[in-house]
């Protein structure tokens, strides 16, 4: 448990929402997808003239979460600064029917150029938002709350994690430095769960502390290791509820494995903290938009 918090209360790693990326975390992914596509030069656009002013419309082609704005504008303006992108929708806002959603003016090259880029953040990041949104709203009226996971697409895990966010869900660590995960395999190689706790506090990093366990006798070892969060990975329905009952008011419980629509609320039921999905951002089905010139 964090030293800095009453001993009435359990430390929540998972509570606070990181802020939105900046714009350097934006700019940097939207420069390395317009490289992976551009390269020596876009060859289709140099049948118009790159100058010449156009007006393009966006619409979403089916009933969606939005999510990716920033992303997408950055495509363009990349490219030509004085691109401009008028959006009709707010970020993150639900869409129950198709429509136009957006509007961009600029110079025929750089919109030209910047459509694919744009539209694939802008699909992947509202397809991952939507996704979130759906599963979040399964666990309405319980206090379980969905997390992500390190399962993000190769170069989009910043991203990613924003539009769960944006869908209502919260984030697991990031990445590898800014949280302690002992799983299986650092327990084998440790040799036990009360020694791989014990080296990762003698780290003195201030991070949190999380052991995933397989059974009840495993949970016992982590609560008397005194890990910040246990992860119950694969639990039966009645050996999770035994396990978020020993865990209650001694650490934040975590269930993982073998989650899908169908499971969330019988999970969720036990009265477990948090659900883990991997796929929340593996398992992505893009939203279809389409991009015009007027």
């Amino acid at each position: 448990m964090n030293p800095s918090q009453p001993e009435s209360s359990v430390w929540d790693p998972f509570a606070a929402l990181p802020a939105a990326p900046d714009a350097t975390a934006i700019q940097t992914l939207v420069d390395a997808t317009l490289q992976e596509d551009l390269g020596s030069g876009d060859l289709s656009a140099q049948l118009v003239a790159a100058n010449a002013a156009v007006r393009a419309q966006l619409y979403l082609k089916e009933p969606a979460l939005v999510c990716g704005q920033a992303w997408f504008d950055a495509c363009f303006t990349t490219l030509a600064p004085g691109t401009r992108v008028h959006w009709h929708v707010r970020e993150s806002e639900a869409l129950s029917a198709p429509g136009l959603v957006a509007e961009i003016t600029g110079p025929a090259g750089a919109v030209l150029s910047g459509e694919r880029s744009a539209l694939n953040l802008l699909q992947t990041l509202s397809g991952t938002a939507t996704e979130t949104a759906r599963l979040v709203a399964l666990l309405a009226g319980s206090r379980t709350r969905l997390l992500d996971t390190r399962k993000t697409l190769p170069g989009l895990r910043v991203a990613q994690k924003y539009a769960v966010r944006c869908g209502g869900g919260h984030n697991h660590r990031l990445a590898l430095w800014d949280a302690v995960l002992i799983k299986e395999n650092h327990i084998l190689a440790c040799g036990s769960i009360g020694l791989a706790v014990e080296r990762a506090r003698a780290l003195g990093q201030g991070r949190w502390i999380e052991v995933e366990t397989e059974n009840l006798d495993e949970v016992d070892q982590a609560l008397g290791a005194g890990a910040d969060v246990i992860m119950l990975d694969g639990f039966p329905l009645d050996a999770l509820e035994e396990a978020v009952r020993r865990i209650r008011g001694h650490a934040v419980s975590e269930a993982s494995g073998d989650v899908s629509e169908h499971t969330l609320p019988a999970i969720a039921a036990t009265g477990v903290d948090y659900i883990s999905m991997g796929g929340l951002t593996k398992h992505l089905r893009a939203i279809d938009f389409s991009l015009r010139l007027v």
